[in-house]
């Protein structure tokens, strides 16, 4: 069962920061992929599809190392995405593989699979509020500020690119050109949330815009938030 704040509080935690850009809660949809993989591009252009279709979802592409042994090198790869797949496997009881989508830290599938996806989406949206988070620029920085309410979680500062289009040359996806969405280029982690309301403050990362994670050990996504591309604050009950 999600850890739910009491609505008063959450209520008092969004009125003290501003109004929401939106009401909405992001669902959060993590693709693991690779541009060496040659059984991605679907998965790549349907996380492209939830990305601007906008509203309740937060998609992020997570670039793995481990492809990058054939002779095309994904220069998006991180060792912490392959790093976060394989915690998420260890989870899950089975290998990482791409494409896999993992939604809101708890249900893992083959990320091109649009009818499961989505159906994972619905039942995360269903699933309730809980933590209310948000992220908010200030100045050079980025301030995240957490609402009250029951557990712990580690909060992350993921950095990422909206849109890329690439020419593969080599391997398998060699000759196509591929067009990615929300590519994420840095992962930090602010530091522990353990249930009374909390701000962090830190570097912008490295990336053109910016999400915020709240994920307890378990793997759940507990809150997310991100910034708008013009800057706006995007507020999520979770």
């Amino acid at each position: 069962m999600r850890p739910v704040a009491p609505i008063t509080l959450a209520l008092a935690f969004l009125g003290a920061v501003g109004p929401a850009a939106a009401a909405d809660r992001p669902v959060v949809v993590e693709l693991f992929t690779s541009q060496s993989c040659s059984s991605c591009p679907p998965a790549e252009a349907l996380l492209g599809r939830l990305a601007h279709e906008g509203g309740d979802v937060l998609p992020l592409a997570f670039h793995v190392t481990y492809w990058n042994h054939l002779n095309w090198r994904d220069p998006y790869a991180l060792p912490a995405a392959t790093a976060r797949q394989d915690a998420y496997a260890a989870r899950f009881g089975g290998p990482g593989y791409t494409p896999q989508a993992v939604i809101d830290g708890t249900v893992g599938l083959v990320g091109s699979d649009e009818a499961a996806l989505r159906g994972a989406i619905a039942r995360a949206r269903a699933s309730g509020p809980g933590i209310p988070v948000a992220l908010a620029r200030d100045g050079d920085r980025l301030v995240t500020r957490v609402g009250p309410g029951a557990g712990a979680a580690r909060v992350l500062l993921v950095g990422f690119d909206p849109s890329h289009t690439t020419r593969v040359l080599r391997g398998e996806n060699a000759g196509r050109t591929l067009e990615q969405a929300n590519v994420v280029r840095a992962i930090h982690d602010l530091g522990r949330w353990s249930g009374a309301a909390a701000t962090f403050a830190a570097a912008r990362p490295e990336g053109d815009t910016a999400a915020v994670l709240l994920q307890a050990a378990d793997g759940r996504i507990l809150g997310a938030a991100r910034l708008d591309q013009d800057g706006a604050r995007r507020e999520a009950l979770r």
